[in-house]
């Protein structure tokens, strides 16, 4: 009895050493929380702040955005998908700005990036339907005319969660 009781005691210890592997965004590095994803689903959010002193200082925030595909939570995006997607860990906030940039257009709509990403591509997605946009449609018309399809576009700078009203705006325009 007295083994079995050190044992749960050391395997609690070791446990607790180790955390429990969920990810709070408040805990994580500056140059680890833009794309990443809490254990709660809700996407993390490099915000910044003004001190007392006047300085500016950046933390990590938990953000009210849930991700959509049920598959990813509890993940830090891997280097190779930020840079594949032409995403910028150093993004503040949440926003639709990058649509405007035509590199990151490109890098989105690319097979690297739109088939091994899903978390960035998730993101994208519900920015694009905030937006008035389907992702789909967006990247295969940027593939014919870039300008008409990036006008479609209407930035406002705002992460908003799509409606169901909005998807089924945007399903509707899909049939023909």
């Amino acid at each position: 009895m007295e083994l079995i009781t050190i044992f749960l005691g050391f395997s609690l210890l070791v446990h607790g050493a180790l955390g429990s592997g969920e990810i709070v965004c408040e805990d994580l590095s500056i140059g680890m929380c833009a794309y990443s994803v809490a254990s709660s689903g809700k996407r993390c959010s490099l915000e910044s702040y003004e001190s007392i002193e006047g300085t500016r200082g950046y933390q990590c925030k938990t953000s009210e955005v849930l991700v959509s595909n049920i598959g990813i939570t509890n993940l830090i995006e891997s280097d190779e998908c930020i840079s594949a997607c032409g995403a910028d860990r150093n993004s503040l906030g949440i926003s639709s700005d990058s649509f405007l940039k035509s590199t990151f257009t490109s890098k989105l709509c690319s097979q690297q990036c739109y088939q091994k990403c899903p978390n960035i591509v998730d993101l994208y997605y519900n920015l694009a339907l905030g937006e008035g946009a389907y992702l789909p449609a967006f990247c295969k018309g940027r593939d014919l005319n870039g300008r008409r399809e990036m006008s479609q576009i209407q930035n406002s700078g705002v992460a908003c969660a799509p409606s169901a009203a909005s998807t089924a705006l945007t399903l509707e325009a899909d049939v023909p």
